[in-house]
């Protein structure tokens, strides 16, 4: 009997095992698998473009020996890509945007590649930007080569040549359902192509953030990582995907945190994402279906997010002990109008009506409609500010960004009023999140007139 040893941790990259989710899928009227992508060597599905990526860009005398691999990454692709780098001695250069965890960061490094931040609310046609940047140091750097995992089409083939096989042996061809996020849409296309090919009813689905291109977004900032965009990968066919379902963040999260306690898998915010799809898709399924959820990667990767209570209480994802900012909220719900905002290219003019005809004090200044995203706060115009400045000039016919200040102070709506109080002794008010979105302005005065109404209990 000879020895089962791999050559390499590359050739351990695949095979996958799926597992039931009882707990969680309890009630559903089909059985619901999950395939556990956390369980390649580098911790998610993206080893698989990575390795095949890198094997045809040396193939085509694209990446030369002594080469540097830079592409833009929310992390685990560039895991994938640092894992073939370290066996072949290529240098890394990673471009990441500032929402992803600081644990996907440091893991790069770990793995000897230099990170790259960029900011997550500008336009991928800005300079700042995360792909704009990507292309950059490509033009900059002798011997690069940019995997471009969103235009490369190894991508979507590396899952048509193993996932895909991999589903229909590992279900013995039953599976009906096909569940997975999308990034470039690689996995989805891969594995859409592979199986139609064996049953053309096989319906594939995307889990998508709410806000996302692919489910009719604009790709305005979420804080779901590593799936949806902000513009239409080459990697994309919609012609393969049969359904989207938009999901959003507080699902998401919360699904994810559920998966981790009940089934002791322990995976990220996408993969709340893909088995809240899975879930709705499941509902309407027959005994004889079987969905399969893909689960990109492990919970590891946001452990300083998703399972921090006091960063998901940060973005009003979780409700505390009461009193808290969400009973001050409903206190005055009749008389809470909806968020009162100011774009930055509005005029300083349109800023003071809006203060006067609300009678409001300061008002955010934010890019977008509503719903906003956090990050697309971009700062706050204040009263006395305007009064002062005025004296210096006519200031009515400028853009609100040439005089803004920094943003306000934000709190969760489910952390404490005494929270709210310390802040308010160093913020003139305070920008309230709710689901990671902002919801409305809170002031002093609010939460004065809530303490000295003596609250009722907000459970009777």
């Amino acid at each position: 009997m000879g020895v089962e040893v791999a050559d390499s941790i590359l050739d351990l990259i695949g095979d996958t095992p799926l597992v039931r989710m009882p707990r969680i899928a309890d009630g559903v009227p089909c059985e619901v698998l999950a395939k556990l992508e956390m369980l390649n060597p580098g911790g998610s599905v993206k080893d698989r473009p990575a390795v095949a990526m890198i094997d045809a860009a040396e193939r085509e005398g694209l990446l030369k020996p002594g080469g540097t691999i830079i592409e833009p990454t929310s992390g685990n692709t560039g895991v994938g890509l640092a894992l073939v780098a370290a066996q072949r001695d290529y240098r890394c250069v990673f471009v990441m945007t500032d929402k992803v965890s600081q644990e996907k960061v440091q893991l790069l490094r770990a793995y000897g590649a230099e990170v790259v931040v960029c900011p997550v609310a500008v336009d991928p046609e800005d300079p700042d930007s995360y792909y704009s940047t990507a292309e950059r140091l490509v033009a900059e750097t002798p011997g690069a080569y940019r995997p471009n995992q969103y235009f490369n089409q190894v991508n979507p083939l590396s899952h048509e040549l193993t996932t895909g096989p991999e589903l229909w042996k590992q279900t013995a061809g039953r599976i009906t359902h096909f569940v997975a996020g999308a990034g470039t849409g690689g996995t989805l296309n891969g594995v859409g192509r592979f199986l139609k090919r064996q049953n053309p009813d096989i319906q594939m689905v995307a889990g998508d953030p709410e806000g996302s291109v692919f489910s009719g977004g604009s790709g305005r900032p979420y804080l779901v990582e590593g799936i949806g965009e902000d513009f239409w990968p080459e990697t994309y066919d919609p012609e393969v995907v049969d359904r989207v379902i938009p999901i959003s963040d507080q699902d998401s999260f919360d699904m994810a945190r559920l998966v981790t306690r009940r089934e002791g898998l322990l995976i990220g915010g996408s993969g709340g994402t893909a088995v809240c799809a899975a879930l709705e898709v499941a509902q309407d399924c027959g005994p004889d279906d079987v969905v399969v959820v893909l689960l990109p990667d492990a919970g590891r990767g946001y452990l300083s997010k998703v399972f921090n209570d006091d960063w998901m209480a940060s973005y009003g994802f979780l409700i505390g002990e009461h009193p808290c900012v969400k009973d001050v909220l409903d206190a005055k719900e009749g008389a809470l109008p909806p968020l009162v905002y100011v774009k930055p290219d509005d005029p300083v003019s349109m800023a003071v009506t809006q203060m006067r005809d609300h009678g409001v004090s300061q008002l955010p200044v934010a890019k977008g409609e509503m719903p906003l995203a956090a990050a697309e706060v971009m700062g706050a115009v204040h009263e006395l500010q305007l009064m002062e400045l005025a004296f210096n000039g006519d200031l009515l016919g400028q853009p609100v960004e040439s005089v803004m200040s920094r943003p306000l102070e934000q709190i969760g709506i489910g952390e404490s009023v005494a929270l709210a109080v310390t802040k308010l002794e160093r913020s003139p008010a305070l920008l309230v999140l709710d689901g990671g979105r902002p919801r409305a302005v809170m002031t002093s005065t609010d939460v004065l007139s809530f303490l000295s109404s003596g609250p009722s209990d907000p459970d009777s």
